[in-house]
């Protein structure tokens, strides 16, 4: 578990094939669920869910997962629903550590 920076977190961990849909749903379930403050107001929060797993994409290797996991994060983003990365997700160009044409992304070559 970690935090990547800003309001972006990665978790690696190993969970048989049959469990990732159900794992995946609990996490965006426990993500969307409204925070009581000490003063009695509920805030409503949301967060936008990624994942790759090394038998769709191909490999081990963290770097690429991470890569995946950001391009089907923006694929689905504002969806309610984690996305998890097909092998088209893997092969999605990136800029600087950034997935290329991602909001915020000017032009090719400069990330914001």
């Amino acid at each position: 578990v970690g935090r990547l920076g800003g309001d972006e977190f990665a978790v690696v961990l190993e969970l048989p094939a049959e469990r990732r849909e159900q794992r995946l749903e609990q996490l965006v379930r426990m993500l969307h669920t409204p925070v009581t403050l000490d003063d009695g107001r509920t805030v409503d929060v949301a967060a936008s869910v990624g994942a790759a797993t090394p038998d769709v994409i191909g490999a081990r290797d963290l770097t690429r997962l991470q890569r995946a996991a950001d391009a089907a994060l923006y694929d689905g983003k504002h969806s309610g629903k984690a996305m998890l990365a097909t092998a088209a997700h893997a092969a999605t160009p990136t800029v600087n550590g950034r997935r290329a044409g991602r909001l915020g992304t000017a032009v090719w070559g400069r990330a914001a």
